[in-house]
């Protein structure tokens, strides 16, 4: 048997918000206003208080340092983080959530937050983030991958109207590769309940009117959509 003795545990949420910016998968950070890794970046997150579940906590925290409110989105469970020297405080367990969104701007940055800026991915997994937030990045990044195989999240990333090639370069940009075009199409339009078409069309990207699509009531594919496939 361990020890018998019941040191004091807190308990935290954690919060990757991704979204897509300027043709790179971006995530959502706070540069720490106060100590421990003062000045460093960090997901938001904070401590579960009394009368809140986890997931409560979880869109309080994000409210609080980024003024961004969860309402509009699914903050998805990915993790739970116990190492006991995470922290310098304290013993903390925190549980890690990852949303994918349309590109959301920060309101104001609150709480334990100086700051708050998008980043992208690339470069935040390079950076000395606060805590175990590196690797709590990570795996809001390999959920992000595999939602988009098995599941119709990627329209989470576009606009209300999106045309199939928009939702082909959010696969692409996430996936980090090319896609046929002409394949996923076929793919995507041929899975009832993938894409519902609006009947209207639109000529942003040049060229031929494109139709436009809504997000239809779908959430798992029947069959992977996978890069390989």
């Amino acid at each position: 048997m361990g020890n018998t003795a019941n040191p004091h545990s807190s308990v935290a949420a954690d919060v990757a918000i991704l979204t897509i910016r300027d043709g790179a998968l971006a995530v959502l950070l706070i540069r720490r206003g106060n100590p421990p890794f003062k000045g460093r970046l960090a997901l938001p997150g904070g401590f579960l208080e009394a009368d809140e579940t986890l997931e409560d906590a979880a869109a309080r925290e994000l409210s609080e340092e980024t003024g961004v409110a969860a309402g509009e989105f699914l903050l998805q469970h990915i993790g739970v983080y116990s190492e006991p020297d995470r922290d310098p405080r304290e013993r903390v367990v925190s549980a890690a959530f990852a949303a994918l969104v349309a590109d959301v701007p920060p309101d104001h940055a609150g709480g334990d937050a100086a700051a708050t800026e998008w980043l992208p991915v690339d470069r935040a997994l390079k950076e000395s983030l606060a805590f175990d937030h590196l690797r709590i990045l990570r795996k809001a990044v390999e959920y992000a991958r595999r939602e988009l195989e098995y599941s119709t999240a990627a329209t989470a990333f576009c606009a209300k109207e999106f045309t199939v090639a928009e939702l082909r370069r959010v696969y692409e940009i996430v996936w980090q590769t090319r896609l046929d075009p002409g394949n996923f199409h076929r793919k995507v339009t041929r899975v009832p309940g993938f894409l519902e078409p609006t009947g209207r069309t639109t000529t942003k990207d040049g060229g031929r009117p494109a139709a436009l699509y809504t997000a239809g009531e779908l959430r798992r594919l029947p069959l992977p959509l996978s890069p390989g496939r």
